[in-house]
């Protein structure tokens, strides 16, 4: 089979035209195509005037052999790439050997916990959350009532952030293994559209997280997996030899129990952080990460429908438009947005009492008024908050804890009109021409109340830049909520080429908490990784 890629069509095409747009590009009559199936459609919006669908589609001829020759040298006509999972190890039947321990039902450890299953070994999964239902009410309370739970809310439980978000489900991560095709796959069979295996640009959106994250529980357990809701590790045991070699061998859990564990992965999330210094705590190597702060700016869906789309905004086959840029300020900041919901809301994130913290979330359907994306403003441990390997969680938190004081101290978020931050004043009285959907409310005030100098510099800086690039991003009216803080993690836990801690063996360091990835894609791509990595040496030994 074939891969053709870079295809491009008019938007109201129809399924003959791709066909025979399939025949002409490889120069065959349309009885030498068997079949073809298509393996991803994005657009190119480039020209406004002429947007086009852009497909890659997987094509069985029936002389293949001689169309590949003939293109040879044509990097948009090769032999289609086998996606296939395979898995690198199995339990032999029967097996009842040590069991796994996954801490962290997100992105990552789920996807962790499903592989294990996958191969006969039957995860315990320690989350110190609740199961996604639970969490979701929880979640609500916040947002509707302005009551925290530490424990339970878009940061923890069944899920992990993800579960709140966009669902995004793309990312720019190498995968020569097409890892995250086996993701998509299993997303698919837990109740994700079908759709995600073909977007170039796939997304879920919240509602349909929900029922996906419980059926995948659903099959862990059928499997033989374990879960254990409303536990927190609150301490690990580690062990040294007479050679100085460090050895996992039990978690303390909040319960009060001590679970044997020489196998176990840390799928904890960017906002554990009291596992991170339980962590530091017990020698285990971390070191400080970069990462970005800022705010979540909103416009109306329609206008960057139009910036992007021109007269072709709200066409069908585009969906609620999304966008990106980035702009190097004059003080060497780069300011950038990051996680762009189209057609979502922005949603309160803390985890901790007394501080607030916003992200963005979409559902499905991408239908609500507003667009919404963090821009940020990138953060480097050595220049902005020297002092060890946790500074950063301090560093954190110090702007959480202001932006709660400047919402007035009952979780609303402070905001500001950007007409009112690029002209230094405070914001008042009335929202204008965008009204922001962060809940539990916004209380207009001053911005540079809780984030640092160089970061509203270079916002200042980069919001007419983008206002050039998209029409009406910096209108006076536009509306920024702050703080964006847990854009990623601020600590690595870093690991050798066999994926273990570098200096305490049977501790897998995984996901977006332990520095390596970004986003629900590349965190279950890891999941995999480190799952595969585990039984591997559980197997062996």
């Amino acid at each position: 089979m074939l891969r053709l890629t870079d295809l491009k069509l008019p938007l109201d095409h129809t399924p003959d035209q791709l066909e025979q747009a399939i025949c002409a590009r490889l120069g065959v009559p349309p009885a030498e195509l068997a079949r073809y199936a298509v393996a991803k459609r994005g657009n190119d919006a480039r020209a406004k005037r002429a947007i086009q669908l852009v497909y890659a589609v997987d094509v069985d001829l029936r002389d293949e052999a001689q169309v590949l020759a003939r293109h040879e040298g044509d990097k948009d006509v090769r032999l289609a790439p086998d996606t296939a999972y395979r898995f690198p190890v199995i339990a032999p039947p029967g097996w009842a050997g040590a069991r796994p321990v996954v801490i962290g039902a997100g992105p990552c450890g789920l996807m962790a916990a499903l592989i294990l299953a996958q191969m006969g070994l039957k995860p315990i999964i320690i989350e110190r959350g609740k199961a996604v239902r639970e969490r979701t009410r929880d979640t609500w309370a916040l947002w509707r009532k302005a009551v925290l739970s530490p424990e339970s809310n878009v940061q923890f439980g069944e899920g992990g952030a993800g579960t709140f978000s966009d669902g995004k489900l793309y990312s720019r991560i190498k995968d020569p293994r097409h890892l995250g095709r086996k993701v998509l796959v299993e997303f698919v069979k837990a109740g994700a559209p079908a759709d995600i295996l073909t977007e170039a640009h796939p997304h879920i959106g919240t509602f349909r997280l929900v029922t996906m994250v419980m059926s995948i529980r659903e099959t862990i357990e059928a499997l033989g997996g374990e879960y254990r809701f409303d536990t927190r590790v609150t301490d690990f045991e580690i062990t040294e030899d007479a050679a100085g070699t460090r050895t996992i061998t039990a978690l303390h859990l909040s319960d009060g129990s001590v679970l044997p564990a020489r196998h176990v992965i840390v799928a904890v999330g960017h906002s554990a952080r009291d596992t991170f210094q339980v962590l530091a705590d017990r020698g285990v190597h971390v070191e400080a990460k970069p990462f970005a702060i800022g705010v979540r700016i909103e416009h109306p869906q329609s206008w960057i429908d139009r910036a992007r789309y021109g007269a072709f905004a709200g066409h069908t086959a585009l969906g609620p438009a999304a966008y990106s840029a980035s702009h190097l300020a004059s003080n060497g900041r780069t300011a950038y947005s990051f996680c762009m919901c189209p057609g979502g809301r922005v949603v309160a994130a803390t985890s901790e009492k007394g501080r607030v913290v916003t992200n963005g979330m979409s559902q499905y359907s991408r239908a609500e008024f507003n667009a919404n994306s963090g821009l940020v403003v990138d953060i480097d441990p050595a220049r902005d908050y020297p002092g060890g390997a946790l500074a950063g969680i301090d560093f954190q938190r110090k702007w959480e804890s202001l932006a709660y004081a400047a919402g007035g101290g009952d979780y609303r978020a402070p905001g500001q009109k950007v007409g009112d931050f690029l002209a230094g004043r405070a914001s008042s009285g009335e929202f204008g021409a965008v009204v922001p959907s962060y809940q539990p409310g916004v209380r207009l005030t001053d911005l540079a109340a809780c984030l640092p100098d160089y970061v509203l510099t270079a916002i200042r800086e980069a919001l007419p830049v983008f206002g050039r690039q998209i029409p009406g991003y910096d209108h006076p009216d536009v509306i920024m909520t702050g703080v964006e803080t847990r854009t990623s993690s601020p600590v690595r836990f870093r690991r050798g080429a066999d994926l273990q801690s570098l200096n305490t063996r049977g501790l897998y360091p995984a996901g977006e908490g332990a520095g390596y990835a970004g986003g629900i894609l590349s965190a279950a791509v890891d999941g995999i990784k480190v799952a595969e990595a585990l039984a591997s040496d559980l197997l062996r030994s």
